[in-house]
Protein backbone atom coordinates (compact mmCIF):
# COMPACT_ATOMS: atom_id res chain seq x y z
CA UNK A 1 0.00 0.00 0.00
CA UNK A 2 1.60 3.62 -1.06
CA UNK A 3 1.51 6.45 0.77
CA UNK A 4 -0.66 9.15 -0.07
CA UNK A 5 0.60 12.98 -0.35
CA UNK A 6 -1.41 15.50 2.27
CA UNK A 7 -1.95 19.12 1.89
CA UNK A 8 -1.39 21.12 5.18
CA UNK A 9 -0.33 24.87 6.49
CA UNK A 10 2.84 25.61 6.47
CA UNK A 11 4.70 26.68 9.95
CA UNK A 12 7.76 27.64 11.28
CA UNK A 13 8.92 23.97 11.93
CA UNK A 14 8.79 23.38 8.13
CA UNK A 15 10.97 26.13 6.86
CA UNK A 16 14.01 24.40 6.84
CA UNK A 17 12.55 21.57 5.19
CA UNK A 18 10.96 23.65 2.35
CA UNK A 19 14.36 25.78 2.04
CA UNK A 20 15.84 22.60 0.98
CA UNK A 21 13.53 21.49 -1.15
CA UNK A 22 13.74 25.32 -2.68
CA UNK A 23 16.99 24.86 -3.26
CA UNK A 24 16.65 21.14 -5.16
CA UNK A 25 13.02 22.74 -6.68
CA UNK A 26 15.10 25.63 -8.27
CA UNK A 27 18.59 24.59 -9.95
CA UNK A 28 16.74 23.77 -13.28
CA UNK A 29 15.42 26.96 -13.17
CA UNK A 30 19.26 28.94 -12.49
CA UNK A 31 19.98 26.35 -15.60
CA UNK A 32 17.54 26.90 -17.86
CA UNK A 33 18.42 30.73 -17.36
CA UNK A 34 22.36 30.20 -16.54
CA UNK A 35 21.77 32.70 -13.29
CA UNK A 36 22.83 30.58 -9.83
CA UNK A 37 22.17 33.91 -8.11
CA UNK A 38 18.30 33.96 -8.28
CA UNK A 39 16.05 34.84 -4.98
CA UNK A 40 14.94 31.32 -4.22
CA UNK A 41 18.80 30.02 -3.97
CA UNK A 42 19.94 32.94 -2.06
CA UNK A 43 16.94 33.18 0.44
CA UNK A 44 18.01 33.21 3.80
CA UNK A 45 15.97 30.77 6.48
CA UNK A 46 15.08 33.70 8.24
CA UNK A 47 13.98 35.18 5.86
CA UNK A 48 11.78 32.41 4.58
CA UNK A 49 10.72 32.16 8.40
CA UNK A 50 9.03 35.84 7.89
CA UNK A 51 7.29 34.84 4.55
CA UNK A 52 5.67 32.42 6.36
CA UNK A 53 4.97 34.64 9.22
CA UNK A 54 3.71 37.58 6.83
CA UNK A 55 1.34 35.32 4.75
CA UNK A 56 0.12 31.91 4.29
CA UNK A 57 2.08 28.98 3.06
CA UNK A 58 0.94 25.22 2.17
CA UNK A 59 3.38 22.05 1.92
CA UNK A 60 2.57 18.56 0.78
CA UNK A 61 3.83 15.52 2.58
CA UNK A 62 4.42 11.92 1.39
CA UNK A 63 4.16 10.25 4.95
CA UNK A 64 7.05 12.91 7.09
CA UNK A 65 8.52 13.95 3.80
CA UNK A 66 7.65 17.67 2.11
CA UNK A 67 7.63 17.24 -1.11
CA UNK A 68 5.83 20.53 -2.24
CA UNK A 69 5.10 24.01 -0.79
CA UNK A 70 3.45 27.39 -2.15
CA UNK A 71 3.49 30.73 -0.33
CA UNK A 72 1.07 33.23 -0.48
CA UNK A 73 0.43 37.00 1.08
CA UNK A 74 -2.38 39.15 0.68
CA UNK A 75 -1.59 42.78 -0.03
CA UNK A 76 -3.90 46.25 0.91
CA UNK A 77 -5.25 46.27 -2.34
CA UNK A 78 -6.55 43.10 -2.29
CA UNK A 79 -3.59 41.24 -4.63
CA UNK A 80 -2.59 38.02 -3.38
CA UNK A 81 0.92 37.22 -4.42
CA UNK A 82 1.73 33.66 -4.84
CA UNK A 83 5.04 32.69 -5.02
CA UNK A 84 7.49 30.03 -5.28
CA UNK A 85 5.11 27.28 -5.80
CA UNK A 86 8.12 24.03 -5.43
CA UNK A 87 6.96 20.22 -6.05
CA UNK A 88 10.30 17.66 -5.98
CA UNK A 89 11.88 16.78 -9.48
CA UNK A 90 10.28 13.18 -9.01
CA UNK A 91 6.80 14.38 -7.84
CA UNK A 92 6.10 16.64 -10.68
CA UNK A 93 3.64 16.00 -13.39
CA UNK A 94 0.84 14.31 -10.91
CA UNK A 95 -1.15 17.18 -10.04
CA UNK A 96 0.10 18.26 -7.55
CA UNK A 97 1.47 21.65 -7.91
CA UNK A 98 -2.07 22.40 -9.22
CA UNK A 99 -3.91 21.10 -5.94
CA UNK A 100 -1.31 23.39 -4.09
CA UNK A 101 -2.48 26.42 -5.81
CA UNK A 102 -6.61 25.41 -5.78
CA UNK A 103 -4.94 25.27 -2.11
CA UNK A 104 -3.46 28.45 -1.67
CA UNK A 105 -6.36 30.58 -3.58
CA UNK A 106 -9.25 28.85 -1.58
CA UNK A 107 -7.59 29.82 1.61
CA UNK A 108 -7.46 33.36 0.71
CA UNK A 109 -10.73 32.82 -0.60
CA UNK A 110 -12.02 32.03 2.58
CA UNK A 111 -10.14 34.36 4.55
CA UNK A 112 -11.56 37.12 2.81
CA UNK A 113 -14.72 37.31 5.05
CA UNK A 114 -12.39 37.36 7.82
CA UNK A 115 -9.87 39.84 7.26
CA UNK A 116 -10.36 44.02 6.84
CA UNK A 117 -8.91 43.38 2.86
CA UNK A 118 -10.83 40.46 0.79
CA UNK A 119 -8.73 38.57 -2.28
CA UNK A 120 -9.35 40.43 -5.94
CA UNK A 121 -6.74 38.69 -7.52
CA UNK A 122 -4.28 36.21 -7.61
CA UNK A 123 -0.98 36.85 -8.85
CA UNK A 124 2.22 35.33 -9.75
CA UNK A 125 5.38 35.39 -12.29
CA UNK A 126 7.96 33.04 -13.37
CA UNK A 127 10.79 32.63 -16.51
CA UNK A 128 10.00 33.46 -19.85
CA UNK A 129 11.25 30.13 -20.35
CA UNK A 130 9.81 28.24 -17.90
CA UNK A 131 7.23 26.64 -20.10
CA UNK A 132 5.79 23.64 -17.67
CA UNK A 133 5.20 27.11 -15.24
CA UNK A 134 3.44 28.78 -17.72
CA UNK A 135 1.34 25.95 -19.32
CA UNK A 136 0.15 25.28 -15.59
CA UNK A 137 -0.87 28.56 -14.75
CA UNK A 138 -2.69 29.00 -18.02
CA UNK A 139 -4.81 25.98 -17.69
CA UNK A 140 -5.42 27.01 -14.24
CA UNK A 141 -7.04 30.31 -15.50
CA UNK A 142 -4.08 32.54 -15.39
CA UNK A 143 -3.58 35.36 -17.90
CA UNK A 144 -0.31 37.26 -18.79
CA UNK A 145 -0.56 41.08 -17.93
CA UNK A 146 2.59 41.91 -17.75
CA UNK A 147 6.72 41.80 -18.08
CA UNK A 148 9.99 42.90 -17.03
CA UNK A 149 13.48 42.38 -17.94
CA UNK A 150 15.57 41.59 -15.56
CA UNK A 151 18.57 40.90 -17.64
CA UNK A 152 19.73 39.39 -20.73
CA UNK A 153 18.60 36.55 -19.81
CA UNK A 154 15.07 36.64 -17.73
CA UNK A 155 12.25 38.44 -17.93
CA UNK A 156 9.65 37.66 -15.96
CA UNK A 157 6.48 37.35 -16.49
CA UNK A 158 3.32 38.47 -14.32
CA UNK A 159 0.19 36.23 -14.90
CA UNK A 160 -2.96 36.81 -12.98
CA UNK A 161 -7.03 35.85 -12.35
CA UNK A 162 -9.73 37.51 -10.46
CA UNK A 163 -10.24 36.23 -6.77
Amino acid sequence: MGLSVTISAADARDAEHILKLQYLCYQSEAELYGDWSIEPLTQSLDALRAELAEGHGLVARLGDEVVASVRGRLDEDGTVRIAKLIVHPRMQRHGLGGRLLDGIERHFAAAGAEATTSAKRFQLFTGHRSEGNLRLYRSKGYEQVGTRELGPKLTLVTLEKAA
